[in-house]
């Protein structure tokens, strides 16, 4: 009988823990039961990682997006969107508005120069 508590409680913490640290949060961008609503305008802080982290732009316009650097840490400088060729340096505290107009749908990934800080463009149709 103690061995089949033991189990479950085990059972129980590594569920907790799994929950904890990848389950989605509530401030998340996404995080909502509906889709998040295509804008051409946003505006994302940069302090360990990027809030929101996903956003989404519509197809064929053109959108802005304003990057916040707040964090002082070092890979945080640049963000860089493969799919679009954009590598900008993010001077700390200072608004840096990049433009793009998608030609194509899909997800597409932004990070930061090291790869360890990651978001995500969605572009609508």
């Amino acid at each position: 009988m103690e061995k089949i508590i033991i189990t479950l409680g085990g059972l129980g913490l590594i569920i907790g823990i799994y929950w904890f640290f990848f389950g989605k949060k509530s401030g998340e961008a996404g995080s909502g039961s509906a889709r998040e609503e295509a804008r051409d305008s946003w505006n994302i802080i940069v302090e360990g990682g990027y809030r929101p982290t996903t956003i989404t732009l519509p197809r064929g316009k053109k959108s802005t997006i304003t990057f916040t650097r707040k964090d002082p840490n070092s890979c945080l400088e640049d963000i860089i969107i493969e799919d679009f060729k954009i590598k900008q340096f993010l001077p700390l505290n200072k608004p840096v508005t990049i433009t793009i107009s998608p030609a194509r749908s899909g997800t597409f990934s932004m990070h930061c120069a090291m790869n360890m800080f990651h978001g995500n463009i969605i572009v609508t149709s």
